[in-house]
């Protein structure tokens, strides 16, 4: 028996909130909330460079090791448990990080402790959040409302930025972490009510056991679908270094040091909207260029803070949050369609890749940065990584093209892509 139509709009409204607020904190917090308070941390406690790229590297093994867990977890009780679980654990490592355990060379342990822990609880809201709310959406007949989940990942980077930004000189870098811990503490109880795992439906799962087989067979690692897991490997590598770097980049100039926390809240905003953006392009220019282009503005994006200039500097924040979530969802869409039916395996490969470049991005840069003194030659880098995607990207578009007519119609204006 069908449920209401008011009934079927509330259980939309209510998974949907949960799930943008979910990711808000596993992203926007959890995750992304060091960037802006780096500099405070950094100035009282002596952290250096290479310190600060090693807790972001370890923040990113968490979620790359929580992202493997997460797919092992079952559907039911147990994947709602082990959300609400990743829910309350997120929020209790956000507030460690904010007492008093002395300067950076007696508090770096339980740092990297804190921050292993954070990513492994980001994965956990993140993937399993998304996969609970999509299937609700899917039961209900929602799925065009799909894409404004991923808003919520903006919306948390430009509010962590907003709140640093308005409150961390009076609070201090600890208070800072503190107060968004509480903040988290009482939204965080929408997502843990309203977010849970359906119960399969039998037909569903009869069809989709019936129809696995298949599809992982269908789906082959062609040089095309190499080529764009290797153009996302370097993209999680290259951009991870504005990610984590970006406020401390600007601060520690004098002609930029004003917007520093408030880039990262123009970064955030530009998030908000990057997939619907792209997505557009990509339905006029198709999917190769899209991620093509989102990968040349990125570049340029990343090296514009050289330049010294605060108004550049945001348009580089802006033009960075709107090219690195649309990045992710594009990447998504085209290895979708050329995976053959394969889409579950591909979309697992594409994220191992991208977490290995977050892994090991930071750590090389904030060596860089620690022995020249200067961002530089690390935002050099990154934007070289970001760049030879781009051109893996265009290699594997040319291959695509030769191979089939089918995957041709991907780099051809109005090709749409097969969203299934």
């Amino acid at each position: 028996m069908s449920r209401p139509k008011s009934e079927r709009a509330w259980i939309m409204v209510r998974v949907l909130v949960g799930g943008v607020i979910g990711l808000a904190i596993a992203m926007g917090v959890a995750r992304f909330a060091f960037t802006p308070i780096l500099p405070a941390m950094q100035a009282a406690t002596g952290l250096g460079a290479d310190g600060a790229g090693l807790l972001a590297s370890l923040n990113y093994l968490g979620y790359f090791v929580g992202a493997l867990g997460m797919g092992l977890v079952p559907h039911g009780a147990l994947r709602t448990a082990v959300f609400r679980l990743s829910l309350l654990l997120s929020i209790v490592t956000t507030a460690a990080m904010g007492l008093d355990l002395g300067d950076a060379g007696q508090a770096m342990p339980v740092w990297l402790v804190l921050r292993f822990l954070s990513g492994v609880s980001s994965a956990g809201i993140f993937i399993l959040g998304v996969a609970m709310v999509l299937d609700t959406l899917a039961r209900q007949g929602g799925e065009r409302f799909a894409g404004w989940l991923y808003t919520g990942v903006g919306l948390g980077i430009a509010s962590s930025g907003l709140f640093v930004a308005l409150f961390g000189g009076r609070l201090g870098w600890g208070g800072d972490w503190l107060a968004l811990a509480a903040i988290c503490a009482v939204l965080g109880l929408l997502p843990g009510l309203w977010v849970r795992d359906p119960l399969p439906q039998p037909q569903a799962a009869a069809a989709g056991m019936a129809g696995s087989g298949t599809a992982a067979r269908a789906g082959g690692l062609s040089a095309p679908l190499l080529l764009l897991t290797l153009a996302y490997f370097l993209e999680g590598g290259g951009y991870i270094v504005s990610a984590t770097f970006l406020v401390s980049i600007l601060k520690t100039d004098p002609g930029t040091a004003a917007v520093g926390e408030a880039a990262w809240m123009v970064a955030g905003l530009g998030a908000i909207g990057a997939g619907v953006f792209w997505a557009a392009v990509a339905r006029r220019t198709g999917s190769w260029w899209s991620l093509i282009l989102a990968h040349l503005t990125q570049a340029v994006a990343i090296l514009l803070p050289m330049t010294g200039s605060p108004t550049v500097a945001v348009i580089s924040a802006l033009l960075f949050g709107g090219t690195f979530i649309g990045i992710v969802s594009q990447a998504f869409a085209l290895g979708r369609q050329l995976s053959a039916g394969a889409s579950a395996k591909v979309v697992g490969a594409l994220t191992a890749a991208y977490g290995l470049g977050q892994i090991i991005g930071p750590l090389p840069a904030g060596l860089v940065v620690t022995h020249t003194g200067s961002f530089n030659a690390a935002l050099l880098g990154a934007a070289a990584a970001v760049l030879l995607g781009a051109l893996l990207l265009a290699a594997g578009m040319v291959i695509a093209g030769r191979r089939s007519p089918a995957a041709s119609a991907l780099a051809t204006p109005n090709a749409r892509p097969n969203n299934s």
